[in-house]
């Protein structure tokens, strides 16, 4: 789990996350894509890790001002990325014990705030599905060019069906060789019927060789990565 657009801003996956960002713009023609949300159909997938690295490669265009939003309520990942506490966070907005603005928290990433989750709620969905929720996501759109998602899978839970509806764009990310079809297949039906604007899917976790590579290992790789097998175009979860 590492945030390698900040940590290694040259390396292969770095590339790759700057290429999905590119991706995402192109599918901004049409319509506005200011809010994008990122779920997948099982755990461990590797979402938090991917939504991470996107919102920090958007984050690193010029004037724009990016914010993740963990709002995986049951599984907190995002503050573990930035090497954060989970104290205070979206939870404590809804509820009116906390500001938001002292709850969103500027990272080591320029242009690049988070919301946590703070206290882990007995009714996540009742939560995400509450007119508080509804007039957050309003109300803090103004203040950034881009809001990403951390949304808990959309095959376990449906707090990412809930959430999909809020947002102008969904991606679903899929784990090579680890998600099952009829769930991967389940989790974009159910993204449809709540007519979400499903962007696409990444595929996650693909083991490749040297040879799979080819420019990116040569131009970006160390003499000493270029040793090594590489793993994934993205990390786990």
């Amino acid at each position: 789990m590492q945030l390698h657009i900040h940590r290694n801003p040259k390396s292969h996956i770095s590339e790759a996350y700057r290429l999905l960002r590119t991706n995402i713009e192109f599918s901004n023609i049409d319509k506005n894509l200011k809010t994008i949300l990122i779920t997948s159909s099982g755990q461990n997938e590797g979402k938090s890790t991917a939504i991470s690295n996107i919102a920090a490669s958007f984050a690193s265009l010029e004037n724009k001002k990016v914010l993740l939003i963990d709002c995986d309520l049951r599984n907190p990942t995002v503050h573990k990325m930035f090497g954060v506490s989970n104290i205070n966070g979206i939870t404590d907005v809804l509820t009116g014990q906390k500001d938001v603005e002292k709850c969103i928290e500027n990272t080591k990433v320029s242009n690049l705030d988070i919301l946590k989750v703070g206290k882990i709620p007995p009714n996540p969905s009742e939560m995400l599905q509450s007119k508080r929720m509804k007039s957050f996501m309003e109300a803090i759109k103004p203040h950034y060019d881009y809001i990403f998602i951390d949304a808990p899978p959309v095959g376990i839970v449906t707090d990412a069906s809930i959430l999909a509806q809020y947002v102008d764009g969904t991606i679903l990310l899929v784990a090579a060789n680890e998600a099952d079809i009829e769930a991967t297949k389940i989790a974009k039906e159910r993204l449809e019927s709540v007519n979400a604007n499903i962007l696409g899917a990444v595929l996650n976790k693909f083991e490749a060789d040297e040879k799979s590579y080819g420019y990116y290992n040569y131009y970006y790789g160390s003499s000493s990565e270029k040793r090594k097998p590489k793993r994934g175009l993205f990390g786990r979860k």
